[in-house]
């Protein structure tokens, strides 16, 4: 990951509308990543070792592991 990224682990550095590449858990051990704009943050804690989870707006729920900033 280069370092131009924000951490996916922090919530801090996620927001409603933001462009993320989530995995999905049945993409885990591939680790296929897919991207949307986060609709909905679903992690309440403030930082996870897999990444914080998100409801994309294309309905997809995944762990953010790369954020796009704008």
């Amino acid at each position: 990951m280069s370092g131009d990224h924000l951490d996916g682990k922090l919530r801090k550095n996620i927001n409603i509308g933001s462009y993320v590449e989530v995995v999905q858990k049945a993409d885990q051990r591939s680790g296929e990543l897919i991207e949307g704009a986060v609709k909905r943050i679903l992690t309440k804690s403030p930082k996870h070792p897999h990444g914080i989870k998100v409801l994309l707006d294309t309905g997809e729920v995944g762990r953010v592991k790369v954020i796009h900033e704008d």
